[in-house]
């Protein structure tokens, strides 16, 4: 199961080369020459993906293998070791390690935040997850609000939302995978991909994140669903900072690499770089070409841009 078919399913319970490939995005280079004037600078966030994007028919261990092609060295899951044995899991382990890549974050609850029926069948996946999470040393986990309970008050989900999630932060409290804390990661989906969905902005993620309080619950920004949901992208950007611990990454519409489409992405990473998000900026676009190409170029361009935003802070401009 695919991440769209994940988030389907709960309704019933990219860039090209730069400046190369034509027609499969590119990000303008035109300020490039101002990180290249500065070698220091960096961009302060990593770069990992979102697996399911990609090579999807291929055995795992051979994604892993393109992925790396691609010179990214952080992978998230989405509940991919399912039905792994445990040669499986000592096979993917294995390959994990020969390539120099972590499991940064994987999702794949089936239960959400936003009914209270759900609660404790959550927080029993949540617990049966962190075995899982600490054989692959994984420390990060979405968590997603689930669907409107019909008949039931916004206010009353908004605030199971709330109560399920510090309930959650009790069983990961204090607990670390890896030298990391466990975090659970708050996410929305817009109501195209799901027209059933609860939490469809960040805004109101945000509020949640806010009032339940805890320093393993954060903030996943996806600018492909807030873009489709409501827009208006770095203006939250900023006012996210300081709950933000993902972001994901897909141009509208398409869902295909930045710079195939209506966002930004230049923009935004170069803001990534100014606040000094020092997170994780996880590609999950569907390439409309070449995946190892279009993975590599969306790697680069992020980190040019981030790097630029760097520079751009640091000088007061």
């Amino acid at each position: 199961m695919n991440r769209r078919e994940f988030n389907q399913a709960l309704a019933g319970t990219v860039i090209g080369s730069c400046g190369v490939a034509r027609g499969a995005g590119v990000l303008s280079q035109a300020s490039a020459p101002a990180a290249q004037r500065d070698q220091g600078a960096q961009a302060p966030f990593g770069i990992s993906i979102m697996l399911w994007t990609v090579f999807e028919h291929l055995p795992f261990e051979q994604r892993l293998e393109k992925v790396a092609e691609a010179g990214y060295r952080n992978v998230e899951l989405v509940g991919e070791y399912a039905k792994w044995s445990d040669a499986d899991f000592e096979r993917a382990n294995a390959k994990r390690k020969e390539l120099g890549i972590k499991f940064d974050c994987t999702a794949g609850l089936t239960f959400g935040v936003s009914n209270p029926e759900d609660r404790e069948p959550l927080l029993g996946e949540l617990r049966r997850a962190l075995p899982i999470m600490e054989r692959t040393k994984c420390p990060t986990m979405i968590v997603l609000s689930g669907n409107r309970v019909p008949g039931m008050a916004r206010e009353m989900q908004h605030q199971s939302c709330v109560e399920s999630l510090k309930a959650a932060a009790k069983v990961v409290e204090g607990k670390s995978i890896d030298g990391k804390p466990v975090r659970l990661l708050l996410e929305t989906i817009d109501p195209e991909e799901n027209p059933k969905y609860y939490l469809t902005q960040i805004s109101e993620a945000m509020q949640v994140v806010d009032e339940v309080a805890h320093p393993q619950v954060e903030l996943l920004y996806d600018f492909y669903h807030e873009q489709i949901s409501a827009g208006n992208l770095i203006d939250k950007l900023e006012k996210s900072i300081a709950k933000l611990g993902l972001v994901h990454i897909a141009d509208v519409p398409g869902r295909h690499g930045p710079g195939t489409g209506e966002i930004n992405y230049e923009n935004i990473f170069r803001k990534l770089g100014e606040l000094n998000y020092t997170g994780m900026v996880a590609m999950e676009f569907l390439p409309s070409g070449d995946p190892v190409e279009q993975l590599r170029a969306a790697r680069e361009a992020a980190l040019r841009a981030g790097a630029e935003g760097v520079l751009s802070k640091s000088k007061g401009t």
